[in-house]
């Protein structure tokens, strides 16, 4: 991969007492967004909702705190403050920029992987109808200590659990939500997704590559503005409720409704949200892509 010679020939100059409002308003989103699972933190209270996006995923507050302008931005008087010496930015005159080049000959290979996955789900048609299975068959018939979230219970006995396993039709896509299964439900999943056939099956209504958008855009840091960011990292955690309100454990002791999708008010329910959630995510897909085009050119 090579860089762009699409980008803007003459980057937009941002004087500093504007870039500086929005790096404040930026780390202000941030500090609301994280400052629950800051606190519990600090006191080494864990939580199976909100903790996902910061354990599952390797961005943490501080780093997500930075404010990145984005390609095609000059910081005007940044030269001498912080930012200057950042991974992948250089100094021009005072100023300060996203260095393209540099990124892109460190991280050409992820851009164009993160390119060609992005297009390839959003090319595609949302399939609704999975009823967020994928939790429920990583429990399936587990034994004692062998369920993912055991600080909390299921909703249903074991034997209840397996039975709603039984009478559904599994049909998850996604590699890394596949490859956490128990033994017993591998061969129930009508589908066999590895790490190599990525790019040929993720498709928009599967709420783990909608959450996964949070991944891409701090995988693509700093070519993606915080704005964007923030934006995938607010959509993850929306569809992290419903995954887990979909799934089969109790979270009463949370204040957290159950979605009941062994029903079929449930299913209707958790249909309607993961449609909404497809549109969603498809629109970062095509903001994320139009980052990735100011970039690389294939």
């Amino acid at each position: 991969m090579t860089a762009a010679t699409h980008s803007p020939p003459f980057p937009m100059l941002v004087d500093r007492d504007t870039w500086s409002a929005l790096e404040a308003n930026h780390q202000e989103r941030v500090d609301a967004a994280t400052s629950a699972h800051r606190a519990r933190r600090g006191l080494g209270v864990p939580h199976p909702i909100e903790d996902f996006l910061f354990s599952y995923y390797s961005t943490k507050p501080a780093q997500l705190r930075r404010w990145h302008p984005g390609v095609g931005v000059r910081l005007e008087g940044a030269a001498g403050l912080e930012r200057a010496p950042w991974k992948h930015y250089r100094v021009i005159g005072d100023a300060v920029e996203v260095d393209v080049e540099a990124f892109v000959a460190a991280r050409g290979r992820a851009v164009e992987f993160i390119g060609r996955l992005l297009a390839a789900t959003a090319s595609r048609p949302a399939r609704l109808g999975c009823f967020g299975l994928h939790e429920w068959a990583m429990v399936y018939r587990a034994s004692d200590g062998d369920v993912r979230h055991e600080q909390v219970p299921l909703r249903l006995s074991q034997a209840e659990t397996d039975s709603v396993v039984e009478r559904h039709q599994i049909t998850c896509s996604h590699f890394d939500a596949f490859r956490f299964f128990t033994p017993d439900a591998l061969s129930r999943n009508a589908i066999q997704p590895t790490r190599d056939s990525q790019v040929e099956l993720e498709q928009p209504g599967c709420l783990h590559a909608g959450m996964d958008l949070y991944k891409w855009a701090t995988k693509l840091t700093p070519i993606v503005p915080g704005d964007l960011t923030m934006d995938c990292f607010d959509l993850a955690m929306e569809i992290r409720l419903l995954d887990m309100q979909a799934s089969p454990y109790d979270l009463s002791g949370y204040e957290v409704e159950p979605v009941r999708i062994e029903t079929a008010v449930g299913k209707t329910a958790y249909m309607e949200r993961q449609r909404a959630f497809a549109e969603r995510s498809n629109d970062l897909r095509h903001r994320l892509l139009a980052v990735v085009a100011d970039v690389s050119r294939g």
